[in-house]
């Protein structure tokens, strides 16, 4: 949500709706959320669980579930609008230019086949290999980038550490070169020291090959470490965007605020943890007006009858939330 600039950005999404249709109703997962991706950036998608982030990415690389319907909005990858694309077309697109590191490696992988080979099926597929003996050594290039001796491709995932099946999962995700790259909260599960390592991976990854990365998390201290800008997300909606610096120096949005305070602070171990009170709303019975209306502090009665827009009210720094619409800059629209 940064201001545009001179060069158009390598990934613009404008306006994303998605939704679910299921027996219990129709959940409204992602609404009208725009972003901007340049190249070789690092952009952090942080908010709590159930708050849209995986669905967002999801939907980029149309992998919803069945119930899942993008019924508005489109994602320009270099200006090519991905939601008009037929299914042949985007299956293309996929790994060669926006390819994504799922979470939890070991679901990811297939467990009856060996890692290499399931490397090499997309080196194959997307025509850089006729075969499997032909993508032999790219394989095991990939997999030395990301820390692992190349004769392991020829193991099976159980037989990796949890550390070394998500390096094998950035090695697959890498394997054709793509653009853009997601990572869908890559150190789940992992132990602190394991994390540190694949973060350091991805960062050197990124500045190596000019990646741009989408980094799907909630943990804020992993946005300070690697990424350039931040979007906070809450109930499918779009609360907070600007720069690393600008969030947390001058976070405006009340549920970003939150967020930071309920982070712990190294320097005052003596300090109490912060909570934020309540749950994130239903997304199939969603408040009439701000979605953090209820859990919010700063609430007043505008904010439970109308939903605010983003809006620039700093250079390069949007929020949704009524208190700062006095000094706006402009709409998103």
């Amino acid at each position: 949500m940064s201001e545009r600039p001179t060069a158009p950005p390598l990934l613009d999404v404008r306006d994303l709706t998605t939704r679910f249709i299921t027996p219990e109703g129709v959940f409204h997962a992602v609404e009208g959320l725009s972003f901007q991706l340049e190249r070789g950036e690092s952009l952090g998608l942080v908010g709590e669980s159930g708050c849209g982030k995986s669905t967002a990415m999801l939907s980029l690389l149309r992998l919803l579930p069945a119930a899942g319907r993008i019924v508005g909005g489109q994602a320009l990858l270099d200006g090519t609008d991905l939601f008009g694309l037929d299914e042949s077309d985007m299956r293309a697109v996929r790994w060669h230019r926006i390819s994504m590191i799922f979470q939890g490696a070991m679901n990811a992988f297939n467990p009856v086949r060996t890692v290499g080979a399931q490397i090499a099926e997309a080196l194959v597929f997307h025509g850089l290999a006729q075969d499997r003996g032909e993508a032999q050594p790219r394989v095991d290039e990939l997999l030395e980038m990301v820390g692992i001796t190349g004769a392991r491709g020829s193991q099976y995932p159980h037989q990796y550490s949890g550390g070394m099946r998500q390096r094998a999962m950035i090695a697959m995700a890498l394997a054709c070169s793509p653009q853009v790259v997601i990572a869908d909260e890559p150190t789940t599960a992992l132990d602190v020291m394991i994390q540190a390592q694949i973060l350091e991976l991805l960062e050197r990854l990124q500045r190596e090959l000019g990646l741009a990365v989408i980094l799907v998390t909630h943990d804020l201290s992993v946005v300070a470490e690697v990424c350039h800008r931040v979007l906070v997300m809450y109930g499918g909606v779009l609360a907070e965007s600007c720069e690393v610096d600008g969030i947390f120096n001058q976070p405006l949005h009340p549920y970003t605020r939150r967020l930071l305070a309920a982070f712990p602070d190294l320097s005052r171990p003596e300090g109490k943890l912060v909570s934020i009170p309540g749950y994130p709303p239903r997304l199939n019975a969603l408040p009439p007006g701000c979605r953090f209306a209820p859990r919010c502090e700063e609430v007043h009665e505008r904010c439970l009858q109308e939903r605010p827009k983003p809006r620039q009210v700093l250079p390069g720094h949007w929020v949704a939330c009524h208190l700062h619409e006095a000094g706006a800059a402009n709409d998103r629209t």
